[in-house]
């Protein structure tokens, strides 16, 4: 069976042969991985393999001796964000470092951080290097993997889409905003807590594009009972559009009263 596993919460997932383990969503296993052994999540069980490649076996479920080793990793992580926190500002670096991983071996050391441009962070990883006398690295995140990371609810009430469900995050634009007519709404409404577009306006768009197709745009001269009218305002849900006639006077018309 093979079996879709996360080892870092800011990347992707890897895929491993489960063996004879009989495993679940949310079981903790061994794995090796290039330099050493990790320990990971099971996120989805009997996927498809999406290469041909000869796919890796778990070694062993996590003991409760395995996951009592994870909690004292995860106690030195406290202290070791600080320390490079501390000499990301040493350094004068425009980054802000977001979390860190420490593998279960103990032999790696994995900083994830946000910025707005490239950054030269060589130097930082030396000095975290010299430091820890342990192999460093660094991932470049987005806003939007902090907020998954660190998790939260959105103005809905609801917990945050890319943490309860979403298994990838989606691209939005401010395309899908227009779509929907929500642009006018202003960035604070339609920005989730990772400061860009909700993942959850591109869930409806090709419906929204599908009840536009028979609407006129705004601007359109139309005729209604006869009379010469402009369309100044549409609602796809409705199918309805507010029309202003020649006299000024204004009125909400079915789309299909339309000529």
């Amino acid at each position: 069976m093979i079996v879709s596993l996360k080892i870092f919460p800011w990347n992707g997932s890897v895929m491993y042969d489960s063996g004879n383990w009989n495993l679940e969503v949310g079981d903790m296993v061994i794995i090796n991985v290039d330099s050493g052994t990790e320990i990971a999540v099971v996120k989805e069980i009997n996927i498809e393999a999406e290469t041909k490649e000869e796919i890796p076996k778990i070694i062993r479920k996590a003991t409760s001796v395995d996951l009592r080793a994870v909690e004292r990793n995860n106690q030195k992580c406290v202290e070791i964000i600080k320390t490079c926190r501390d000499l990301v500002k040493e350094n004068g670096l425009s980054m802000k470092i977001v979390d860190v991983h420490l593998s279960f071996d103990g032999g790696k050391i994995a900083f994830s951080f946000i910025a707005e441009s490239r950054i030269d962070f060589r130097g930082l990883v030396k000095s975290l290097s010299r430091n820890f006398q342990r192999s460093v690295r660094l991932h470049q995140i987005g806003s939007r993997d902090e907020a998954r990371k660190r998790g939260g609810f959105g103005i809905c009430g609801c917990q945050l889409c890319c943490v309860k469900f979403l298994k990838d995050l989606p691209s939005v634009t401010t395309e899908d905003a227009r779509v929907q007519q929500m642009e006018h709404r202003g960035s604070e409404r339609i920005s989730g807590l990772c400061g860009r577009l909700k993942c959850c306006l591109g869930f409806e768009t090709e419906q929204y594009r599908e009840l536009l197709k028979n609407m006129p745009k705004i601007g359109k001269v139309v005729k209604v009972d006869g009379k010469k009218c402009v369309v100044t305002e549409i609602n796809a849900l409705s199918q309805k559009v507010t029309v202003k006639f020649e006299d000024e006077n204004k009125r909400k018309v079915s789309v299909k009263d339309l000529k």
